[in-house]
């Protein structure tokens, strides 16, 4: 394992604060204590870069609290999560992509460290719930200084080959490509946007999926939209995943939901319909594309989806920002 380590001085041996020293140094949350920190760090990864590593050791090294910094190195990302997760530190700081963050925040679990994801990829839907920014160093400050342990309910989507938590939104259905429009638009990228947007359509109406929320009847929908309450506007507490099935009719209809998908609120279409769910069965007749907080993937023609009330502790700010409410 690769590590850069910046451990902080034990107060019986740390020499006597400078007057500068002091005017610069940051005081912890009140809300938990935060001793040990370790932070994760994938240079690879979406908006990180090669220096964000000597970046956070600046950063850390201005709190009274012990820190280590790992670079994750490809071929040992699952030696290096292990070890920092067996590390049991006071909150585990992560600085990847969505992807990565989420893999991170489900094997910690709601037993584990605090897990503070950091806006380091290319959605960033899970940082920017929690902490409202897309800069890194702004939500690593104000974890550390306004965070408190904050209870993330998520769900898990499996089908047999794949197993992925998601702890913001899982859209099932050729409709899950609208979700890199969406992105394009809100970055201004319209040209982007109008691209994916026209892959989506051409991919829609090919075959319907059929779902069953909680053991009821099977339903036919060309999407079914999946929102954890964290950032559901339509929920307020962890009683489960907001489902949200969409069945537009042609194409005028599935792109006048697009653009509310993507300009306002969606769930004003007739062609939407909404409920809480704790199980979902999906079933279709080829692979089902999918978008998982951010990150696509193609599941085989079955698969499921279960509600986890306590997915893991982040460190948050009371409350949690949830800038990316949908």
């Amino acid at each position: 394992m690769s590590a850069t380590l910046t451990p902080a001085a034990e107060p019986s041996t740390a020499p006597e604060a400078t007057p500068d020293a002091a005017a610069e140094s940051c005081v912890l949350t009140s809300h938990v204590a935060l001793r040990r920190v370790i932070m994760l760090v994938n240079p690879l990864s979406g908006s990180v870069g090669q220096g964000a590593a000597r970046e956070a050791e600046a950063i850390l090294e201005r709190y009274a609290c012990e820190t280590s910094v790992v670079t994750l190195e490809p071929g040992q990302f699952d030696a290096q999560i292990e070890a920092a997760l067996e590390a049991r530190p006071d909150v585990l700081f992560v600085l990847a992509g969505d992807g990565t963050a989420g893999t991170i925040a489900s094997r910690a679990g709601a037993d584990g460290p605090l897990v503070a994801p950091l806006p380091g990829g290319t959605m960033n839907m899970l940082p920017k719930a929690l902490y409202g920014t897309a800069d890194w160093k702004a939500a690593l400050k104000v974890a550390l200084e306004e965070g408190a342990p904050h209870d993330v309910a998520g769900g898990e989507v499996s089908d047999g080959e794949i197993t992925r938590a998601f702890f913001c939104a899982a859209i099932f259905g050729s409709p899950a490509l609208w979700a890199p429009a969406r992105e394009a638009i809100r970055v201004g990228k319209l040209g982007l946007a109008w691209a994916y947007a026209r892959r989506a359509l051409k991919r829609a109406f090919s075959g319907r999926m059929r779902f069953a929320l909680d053991g009821r009847p099977p339903r036919r929908a060309e999407a079914l939209v999946l929102i954890s309450p964290m950032i559901s506007r339509a929920m307020d507490e962890d009683t489960g995943l907001e489902a949200a099935a969409m069945n537009p009719s042609d194409a005028a209809q599935a792109f006048r939901l697009a653009a509310h998908a993507v300009l306002d609120d969606w769930r004003q279409d007739p062609a939407v319909t909404t409920r809480a769910t704790r199980r979902v069965d999906l079933r279709a007749r080829s692979r089902i594309p999918a978008v998982v907080d951010g990150e696509p993937m193609l599941l085989h023609h079955r698969a499921k989806v279960r509600f986890i009330a306590k997915a893991f502790q982040a460190l948050a700010p009371i409350p949690a920002a949830a800038e990316d409410s949908v």
